[in-house]
């Protein structure tokens, strides 16, 4: 550091106020992104509780309580490393369910609820996942576009 405060008191008061310009608008930079990462991120998860009639955050929950990490990697989700079924990354992005369903919230919905029902024998046990927590459950994995 007593380095560094030497350098700058020997450099020409004109080539700090430039350093001192390029460190701003480097910060401002940094902020700007920061802003529209946030902003994407809760148009996302309005847009989402709005297809889907739930709540992201307490989809978040659910996915705890119901395990699915336990099977499926799942982002925002500390424990959801498993590799049993499929990663999620990008759900909310993928044409289809399963392989056999058009990724819309009425199916989102309707698989996680009851999987074997849609494909018989398939990886995924139905969970007895209600309504109310399928809804969120859908709410935020249709927040995972990346």
């Amino acid at each position: 550091m007593h380095r560094l405060k030497s350098l700058l008191a020997a450099m020409p008061s004109s080539l700090r106020f430039v350093l001192a310009l390029l460190a701003l608008s480097f910060l401002a930079g940094v902020a700007s992104v920061t802003v529209l990462y946030r902003q994407d991120a809760a148009q996302a998860r309005t847009s989402a509780e709005v297809m889907t009639g739930g709540s992201a955050k307490a989809g978040q929950e659910a996915i705890g309580r119901y395990n699915c990490g336990a099977c499926h990697q799942i982002p925002g989700i500390a424990s959801a490393v498993g590799r049993v079924g499929p990663p999620l990354n990008g759900i909310a992005v993928r044409a289809e369910i399963a392989g056999v369903l058009a990724n819309d919230p009425a199916n989102m919905i309707r698989w996680l609820r009851a999987p074997q029902h849609v494909v018989p024998g398939n990886g995924m046990p139905d969970q007895g996942v209600s309504d109310r927590d399928a809804r969120d459950i859908a709410a935020y994995l249709y927040t995972l576009k990346k």
